[in-house]
């Protein structure tokens, strides 16, 4: 990410991970770039994934300098810009970034990459300048506007952007999907807006992570989730549309080698929890609030009553589906959730809800009742989780054979 609070007219490169001492002149990592890697994003098109932004006359600003989301209550305002994927003529590991930009005092921009793994997966967001966990064909640029003062925009005019294939830091190892038991929180907020510039409704069907890198765009579910009670007995699977509680730097689920704060914590504790129960931090957030629970996630009401069935706050188990590796499947429906049930039969009994854009692992697949969904009649069903199935007929796979192996 780059991250530039000087005021006036700026130009930051990031060229390698620890972009600060790279400029200063330290050697940047060798590296080798494929031909034809080099490209400026498009300020200009603005759309249905961006987020209070708009690139009148190929500047980038934003559009209401006094709007911010829900989980933020400050003055000043907020934006984002996603970028339409950009393919790259040989695979690459780091894409790096030239921001031209003018950025008056207490504004800032931060810019991430994201690269595409497979027919349908992503890594997570990850500063510009870093290393990806691999090698990637297609990349997504994400440019982000802060200014803590009402009416005060910083102003993007370009930004350079460079892939390359570094030497492999920060590599996680795929396997199966992390799964950590952490305090949810109900979020409700109907009406309001969240960081992927969904508005809330009713009963609705999302989770917020405190990090920026698991955050799914509009109208997508790239970072999804499973949450089950802790005995198990209810499950949603649910896509990631936020970002809190308390943290917006805490991907606690990964290990210290990637983690971007708090990496003295162990894996999978969030730093909400170690600020409660252990006074880490004096008790605070990364942002500066005196934390009240120990949350790791937060959950949309949908979620946390008709998925889980939850009446009050408490620990649940969560499953960080994008961390895992195999065949995935795009829950779409008409926009209400679909039931997970016990075995391949619709009147097996309901084991929780899939929620429409939620990207599921899948595990297997086994014949079972005829279904008529969105994708046709078929009797084949899916195992997406330890007892979890349904039917193929509402996942988008990419194909209209099994693209698990039989169970």
């Amino acid at each position: 990410m780059i991250r530039n609070m000087k005021a006036g007219r700026v130009t930051a490169a990031v060229l390698a991970a620890g972009a600060v001492t790279a400029l200063a002149g330290a050697p940047a990592q060798a590296a080798t770039a494929p031909a034809g890697a080099h490209w400026s994003a498009d300020l200009s098109i603005v759309d249905g994934d961006d987020v209070n932004v708009t690139g009148a006359g190929g500047t980038l600003t934003l559009a209401d300098a006094a709007w911010h989301r829900t989980a933020r209550v400050f003055a000043g305002s907020e934006g984002t810009l996603v970028t339409a994927g950009h393919k790259l003529g040989s695979p690459a590991n780091r894409v790096s970034a030239e921001l031209t930009a003018d950025t008056p005092k207490g504004t800032s921009i931060d810019v991430d990459v994201r690269g595409r793994t497979g027919a349908h997966d992503w890594t997570e967001w990850t500063p510009a300048g870093t290393t990806l966990k691999s090698s990637v064909s297609e990349v997504q640029v994400r440019i982000s506007l802060h200014s803590t003062t009402d009416g005060v925009r910083p102003a993007v005019k370009n930004v350079a952007l460079s892939a390359d294939s570094a030497p492999q830091a920060n590599a996680v190892t795929a396997g199966t999907e992390l799964t950590y038991k952490v305090y949810g929180t109900r979020e409700g907020l109907t009406g309001r807006t969240t960081a992927n510039g969904h508005v809330i409704t009713a009963r609705d069907h999302f989770v917020a992570l405190p990090s920026g890198k698991s955050l799914s765009p509009k109208g997508t579910g790239n970072y999804s989730v499973r949450v089950c009670r802790t005995d198990g007995s209810k499950c949603e699977y649910a896509p990631v549309w936020d970002v809190g509680p308390w943290n917006e730097q805490d991907d606690y689920w990964n290990p210290a080698s990637v983690r971007t704060k708090f990496k003295d914590l162990p894996q999978g504790q969030p730093e909400a929890y170690a600020a409660y129960y252990n006074g880490y931090n004096g008790g605070k957030s990364g942002l500066g609030y005196k934390v009240a629970n120990p949350a790791g996630i937060d959950l949309a009401d949908g979620v946390f009553w008709d998925g889980l069935g939850m009446s009050d706050n408490g620990n649940v188990n969560v499953t960080y589906l994008w961390t895992g590796s195999g065949p995935t499947g795009v829950v779409s429906t008409a926009g209400d959730p679909m039931n997970v049930r016990a075995s391949a039969s619709t009147s097996a009994a309901v084991k929780g809800l899939a929620a429409n854009y939620a990207k599921v692992n899948i595990e297997c697949y086994v014949e079972g009742d005829t279904v008529t969904g969105k994708f046709g009649t078929s009797n084949i069903w899916d195992r997406i989780g330890p007892g979890h199935y349904v039917s193929d007929t509402y996942l988008q796979t990419g194909s209209d054979q099994p693209v698990a192996p039989h169970c």
